[in-house]
């Protein structure tokens, strides 16, 4: 693949706390693993601590580490707050307006790198960014397909269809779904999984089995084939 022609991926989920680092990790690895030069990024990240005078978010360096291509910190994460709030909301407390434009340089920048650039959104696919734009509009501006993380737990089914209605609204593509079992105690869990299979017409990717210490070493229960073909 020529440098410059790198596919992307936007990962959104159906809340917080859903695994979207842990998916998108897995998909780092499992492209990596197909001999593609693979790069993640986590342009917005709300809750990190500080080394010295610079600011690291546990997820970003999950991600750094899961790809295979050496890439500056802050190509990877363009905004970081010290404070897990709302990220908007940790932007206007440090007096930062976030805005598309330099996410949008730092994908190019990592795309012109790598094969596929793997971007975790923040939150939700409508998590506010500024007084005007959320995730929604990232993933429009940098025209990337998504892949849904569902959080198996009770609600999941409102959460999941409506962000998928969500995606079609802004005449997205779904690209492909994840049901993560986030609950191990979560009642009818395979009739949950049916429901979101007969009702969004994406196909669904993976199925993550819970576990306690989670680890993107899960590249074989996902399918990436769809992916690579049409991403």
């Amino acid at each position: 693949m020529a440098a410059g022609t790198a596919r992307g991926i936007l990962i959104t989920g159906t809340d917080t706390g859903v695994g979207k680092t842990l998916a998108a990790c897995a998909l780092l690895r499992a492209f990596a693993a197909r001999g593609l030069r693979a790069i993640g990024m986590k342009p917005i990240a709300a809750g990190a601590e500080r080394h010295g005078s610079e600011l690291r978010n546990e997820d970003v360096e999950r991600l750094r580490a899961a790809g295979n291509v050496a890439a500056s910190r802050n190509s990877v994460n363009v905004y970081c707050f010290e404070a897990p709030i709302a990220p908007h909301i940790a932007a206007r407390r440090a007096g930062v307006r976030m805005a598309l434009a330099p996410i949008e340089h730092a994908y190019r920048t990592l795309a012109s790198q790598a094969d596929i650039v793997i971007v975790e959104g923040v939150g939700g696919f409508r998590v506010p960014l500024n007084e005007c734009e959320d995730t929604s509009d990232l993933a429009a501006r940098l025209r990337l397909p998504v892949v849904l993380v569902v959080g198996m737990r009770l609600g999941c089914l409102n959460h999941a269809l409506l962000t998928a209605e969500a995606i079609e609204a802004r005449r997205l593509r779904l690209a492909g779904w994840i049901a993560n079992h986030i609950d191990p105690d979560m009642e009818q869990a395979e009739d949950n999984v049916t429901t979101l299979a007969q009702r969004i017409a994406a196909p669904c990717i993976a199925r993550i089995p819970f576990q306690r210490a989670p680890q993107p070493d899960i590249t074989s229960v996902l399918c990436i084939d769809g992916l690579l073909e049409k991403s």
